[in-house]
């Protein structure tokens, strides 16, 4: 088996694959994104965190705050 890596534009590649000889098969295509389809980065802290939101687990009484994350519980 050989390996072709191909760039281009989509016309340039599929000439270039079809002058290939030899059984093809299987093509691994990238294709870029446009711009427009890309999100706007998060702008704030409390932005990231509410889209995390329905990802995030709380339970009862339990303080979350940096500082009680961070200090040490009796026995630990």
């Amino acid at each position: 088996m050989k390996t072709h890596v191909l760039t281009g534009s989509r016309t340039e590649i599929a000439d270039a694959l079809a002058r290939i000889e030899g059984e093809i098969r299987e093509v691994v295509v990238v294709v870029e994104e446009p711009v427009d389809s890309i999100p706007p980065p998060i702008e704030t802290e409390e932005d990231f965190l509410a889209e995390m939101g329905p990802h995030m687990v709380h339970v009862g009484d339990v303080d979350y705050s940096r500082e009680a994350i961070y200090t040490r519980m009796e026995g630990e």
